[in-house]
C-alpha cells in the first residue's frame, strides 16, 4: 500500500484520440482511485461493478450519464458528484466541445467490472 496521501490529479490525466485511458492514481484494498479524460465524442461504455460502488467527481466538461439497462441518460457537468451503487449500470458520453474530466473512486478495489449490453437506444430523460 502506498504511504502517499496527497495526489495532484493533473499528473494522472491522459487525454487521447483513441479510447479513453484509465489512469490509476492509487489503489488499496479499500478503493481504486482513477483519473479520466474523455474527449468530445468519446464514451465509457455502460458497465457495472458487481461487488461495489463507483463515485465520480466531475472536474470539467459535460456529458450524458447512462442510468439503466434501457440506456436512459441524464446530463452531468463540472461540479457534479455521481454515484453508481453496487450493481448499478453506468457509463458516459462526452457531449460537449471540451474534455470531460473526472476522478472515479471504486470501492472496494475488488468491486469487479462487467460490460453491459443495453436493451434499447439511449433515451434522454
Amino acid at each position: 500500500m502506498s504511504t502517499t496521501r496527497i495526489f495532484n490529479s493533473a499528473n494522472f490525466l491522459q487525454p487521447t484520440d483513441g479510447e479513453p485511458i484509465r489512469s490509476v492514481v492509487t489503489e488499496s484494498q479499500e478503493a481504486v482511485i482513477v483519473a479520466w479524460t474523455i474527449q468530445p465524442g468519446q464514451t465509457i461504455p455502460a458497465h457495472i461493478h458487481p461487488q461495489g460502488q463507483d463515485t465520480w467527481t466531475i472536474l470539467a466538461g459535460k456529458g450524458d450519464y447512462c442510468l439503466d439497462m434501457a440506456g436512459t441518460t441524464k446530463p452531468i457537468a463540472a461540479g457534479d458528484v455521481v454515484i453508481a451503487h453496487n450493481g448499478c449500470v453506468h457509463g458516459v458520453s462526452n457531449t460537449g466541445d471540451e474534455p470531460l474530466v473526472f476522478i472515479s473512486v471504486v470501492s472496494p478495489a475488488s468491486a469487479g467490472y462487467q460490460l453491459i449490453s443495453l436493451d434499447h437506444a439511449a433515451v434522454q430523460s
